[in-house]
């Protein structure tokens, strides 16, 4: 996929940012057998999932891709090839 910018916008980081964060406080409550530390780490997660989709939807996410392709006949209305005889 050379050439492709997958995932390289604000709301991409800044959601992947927030998820891993709330992955680190979670591990580290989880370690240190605090349930309350790990489903906050938890929902500081989620959290990174939603402020992402709402970074994409105010415009800061990769624009959608206008998928023209080039216009085919279907193979069943094409006219079969000229038999030699």
């Amino acid at each position: 996929m050379a050439g492709s910018s997958h995932g390289h916008t604000p709301a991409a980081w800044t959601g992947v940012i927030i998820a891993f964060i709330g992955f680190c406080v979670a591990g580290a409550f989880m370690v240190m057998a605090q349930p309350v530390g790990f489903w906050a780490g938890m929902a500081l997660t989620l959290l990174g999932g939603v402020v992402g989709g709402i970074m994409r939807a105010m415009g800061l996410g990769q624009p959608k891709e206008s998928r023209t392709l080039p216009h085919t006949a279907p193979a069943a209305t094409r006219e079969p090839a000229a038999a030699e005889g």
